[in-house]
């Protein structure tokens, strides 16, 4: 990051990239207290252009290509590729672009991941993206055990709305209304 700083804000400031900062406390007042800057995921502000430049070197990419995209038979992880679609729509509805990230070599339980923090109703909530019927939620799970007084857990996904063990189950398409 000592290296790079400049640039990554060169990208946020014209609107290339958006900038998601690991919070080290979700439990604290503010997120942005609790930044750790070195650690950071940048997401490209179009996602047409993220697909488009990711796969550009593939055979093929034509109608036919975007034709698999709409009928999910692309064959590569789209989780990125939704994880971007919806730091978008979060940045688009005023969030700042917060996730949680910690790692333990010595304690699998501390190795968790949440893709995005958001505060709602005075409380930060936990928000994981998933592109597939993918039913894993440890680190949803593992993230409430840590921080018991955050807000609603929520995953969204390609599915309908719906509530299982606490968790609130969302359409993608509706993250601009958290």
């Amino acid at each position: 990051m000592r290296d790079y700083e400049n640039s990554f804000m060169w990208l946020a400031d014209g609107m290339i990239s958006s900038l998601c900062f690991n919070a080290s406390d979700p439990s604290s007042v503010g997120l942005s207290m609790y930044l750790d800057r070195p650690t950071l995921k940048c997401y490209m502000c179009d996602t047409g252009l993220l697909v488009t430049h990711a796969l550009m070197d593939r055979d093929g990419a034509d109608n036919s290509f975007y034709r698999d995209i709409l009928l999910d038979r692309l064959g590569v992880n789209e989780g990125m590729f939704m994880e971007n679609i919806v730091a978008q729509m979060l940045q688009a509805s005023g969030n700042r672009l917060f996730y949680y990230y910690r790692s333990d070599a010595g304690n699998a339980e501390n190795n968790m991941e949440v893709d995005f923090l958001i505060r709602a109703n005075r409380k930060i909530c936990p928000i994981e993206v998933k592109s597939s019927s993918s039913d894993s939620v440890s680190s949803l799970k593992k993230f409430h055990r840590r921080f018991p007084n955050t807000g609603q857990q929520i995953i969204l996904y390609t599915g309908d709305v719906k509530t299982a063990d606490g968790i609130l189950y969302l359409p993608a398409y509706m993250a601009p209304f958290l």
